[in-house]
């Protein structure tokens, strides 16, 4: 059972010829056989206990060929993801490698959180980290004030997580239970949650570690900052 209650999640769905090949969080899942035409195939439902974050979709198809988008499935508020080289799907052969052209992000990328990071509100950011990158960083802010910085540093292969109050930094935070769960190469999702108490971090899927709140008040930040050694493919406040 690959869903737990209460961690963030990843089903991806290639569509072949003979049938829908299903990955989960980046590990193979199940092979399911058509049962009727994929020309009528021109719907998505999602429901039941689940919150969706992201629903993209990718066309593969050669051109004139009949495509999800064609069909007018398509969410456009969100770019499509990538398959990058060296990723769990890529290396396998039943999830090919290209052609893809995924939709890639500025960086340094900033955007407004409307009405502030408060708890029950998360986001996720998704991307690939390049070969030789040194670090990068996701800043929650509101004016010069930095609520919580997270920097994933490769060469230290930890995730520094601190914030910066009246120009001045505080105590870091390095601890990784599991491990660096980022690596040069790799495409990844992280997904921070705020709670009453703390900024919860997954990363693929996985519960990562807890960063306490040092500010008061967390309807007050209003700003995202991405910068550094990374390539954002989605991110969704």
């Amino acid at each position: 059972m690959p869903f737990l209650k209460g961690y963030p999640f990843e089903i991806r769905v290639l569509v072949k010829h003979d049938s829908f090949q299903v990955a989960v969080n980046g590990n193979p899942f199940v092979q399911y056989k058509h049962r009727i035409p994929l020309s009528k195939v021109n719907h998505l439902s999602v429901s039941g206990g689940v919150d969706v974050a992201i629903i993209s979709f990718q066309d593969t198809a050669p051109p004139g060929a009949w495509s999800a988008r064609e069909a007018g499935i398509t969410s456009a508020a969100f770019p499509p993801t990538q398959f990058a080289p060296g990723s769990t799907y890529s290396s396998n052969p039943a999830f090919p490698p290209g052609p893809y052209q995924p939709q890639t992000y500025p960086v340094p990328y900033h955007t407004l959180i409307v009405g502030g990071f408060y708890p029950s509100r998360s986001l996720i950011i998704t991307g690939t980290i390049p070969h030789g990158a040194d670090r990068f960083h996701v800043n929650l802010k509101w004016g010069e004030h930095v609520a919580f910085h997270l920097n994933p540093r490769f060469s230290e292969k930890t995730i520094v997580r601190n914030s910066q109050l009246n120009h001045r930094w505080g105590p870091e935070e390095r601890g990784l239970p599991s491990g660096m769960p980022l690596s040069c190469g790799q495409s990844f999702s992280i997904w921070i949650l705020c709670d009453a108490h703390c900024f919860k971090v997954a990363v693929n899927g996985q519960h990562q570690f807890e960063y306490n709140h040092r500010v008061p008040n967390l309807q007050q930040i209003d700003r995202l900052e991405v910068e550094g050694d990374v390539i954002l493919t989605c991110v969704q406040v």
